[in-house]
C-alpha cells in the first residue's frame, strides 16, 4: 500500500458514512480483506502522517482554539487531523496556524464560543482511528498487537501512547508566545471572543 492509497481509504471512509462508528466499521471491512503487509503499510503511514503533526507548535494551536490540549487530547486530536484529509493535513502540518482557516475547526470553536455542546462525532478526537490497522491485523493474522509492533519496529516505527514532539519547547499557555508562534489563530480568537453576544 502506497501513501496515495492510505488517503485514499481514508477519505473514502468519510465519503461513505456519516458517523465516527460506521466509517471505523468500513475502513475495518476494507483492511481485513488485504494481505498483512497492507495492513501492516497502512499502520506505518498513519505512524508518518502522526509523527508529522506531533509538535509543541500544533499543539500550542489546538489549546490557542481552545479545542481541549492536554496530553492525550491532543493524541486523539492528531488522529482526527488524519481524518480530516489529505489536502487538509497537509496544510496545516506545513503550518500549524493555518488551523484556524479548517472550516470544522471554526465551526468548532464558534460552536464552544456559543456554547453549544459538541456531540461525539463533532469532538475533535478520534481515538479509535489508531486502532484500526491493529484490530484488522490480529482478525486477519491471528497474531496480537506485539507482533504488529515488531513488524513496525524492523521498519524504524516505534509506538507512543502520548505526544512525543522533538521541535523547540516553549510555555504553550503564555499568551505573549503563543501570539508570536501563531499569529492568525491568535488575532481570530481575540476577535471571535471580543464581539458581543
Amino acid at each position: 500500500m502506497d501513501v496515495d492509497e492510505f488517503w485514499f481509504l481514508i477519505e473514502q471512509s468519510a465519503r461513505e458514512t456519516t458517523s465516527k462508528e460506521t466509517r471505523l466499521e468500513w475502513l475495518h471491512e476494507q483492511m481485513v480483506q488485504r494481505p498483512a503487509k497492507e495492513i501492516v503499510d497502512f499502520n506505518a503511514w498513519m505512524l508518518t502522517a502522526r509523527r508529522k503533526i506531533d509538535t509543541r507548535l500544533m499543539w500550542g494551536a489546538v489549546r490557542a482554539l481552545y479545542l481541549d490540549g492536554s496530553d492525550d487530547g491532543f493524541w486523539y486530536f492528531q488522529m482526527w487531523l488524519v481524518g480530516l484529509g489529505r489536502e487538509t493535513f497537509e496544510r496545516v502540518a506545513r503550518e500549524p496556524d493555518a488551523l484556524v482557516d479548517v472550516p470544522a475547526v471554526r465551526r468548532l470553536v464558534v460552536m464552544a464560543r456559543n456554547r453549544q455542546t459538541w456531540t461525539n462525532d463533532d469532538w475533535p478526537t478520534f481515538e479509535s482511528l489508531d486502532y484500526v490497522a491493529m484490530k484488522a491485523w490480529e482478525q486477519a493474522t491471528g497474531k496480537g498487537y506485539e507482533e504488529l509492533a515488531e513488524v513496525l519496529r524492523s521498519r524504524g516505527f516505534e509506538s507512543f501512547a502520548m505526544p512525543n514532539p522533538t521541535d523547540e519547547a516553549w510555555e504553550l499557555d503564555n499568551a505573549e508566545e503563543s501570539a508570536r508562534r501563531l499569529p492568525r489563530i491568535n488575532r481570530y480568537m481575540r476577535e471571535l471572543y471580543d464581539r458581543r453576544p
